[in-house]
């Protein structure tokens, strides 16, 4: 159950960056709102996960899930680049928690 609420967790964290960015530094009311539950929603899951998770896990795959989010939403919503170097990291961050997810019990 752990893993299931990190997922949304990390999922939450991606709506939160995408509409903080929207909220044009919480200058728009919906967006501003929106960022401000999916915060509390996205760590209140988290602290769920680290009930049994250990802490290094759990926030490194927290923090990985919602980078790798951001990151396309970033080039399929905002036109921001995709060129080989930052694919290339992002294909490593997504190496580096499957292998999290492996080495942990």
């Amino acid at each position: 159950m752990a893993w299931l609420y990190l997922t949304f967790a990390g999922a939450l964290e991606i709506v939160w960056a995408f509409s903080m960015k929207q909220s044009e530094g919480f200058t728009r009311p919906i967006a501003s709102t929106t960022t401000l539950i999916a915060m509390i929603g996205s760590f209140g899951l988290l602290s769920l996960a680290m009930k049994s998770l250990p802490l290094g896990t759990a926030y490194a795959v927290w923090t990985g899930i919602g980078a790798l989010g951001a990151f396309l939403i970033g080039i399929l919503f905002l036109n921001e680049p995709a060129n080989a170097l930052r694919i290339a990291a992002a294909l490593m961050i997504g190496g580096g928690l499957l292998l999290m997810k492996l080495a942990t019990p």
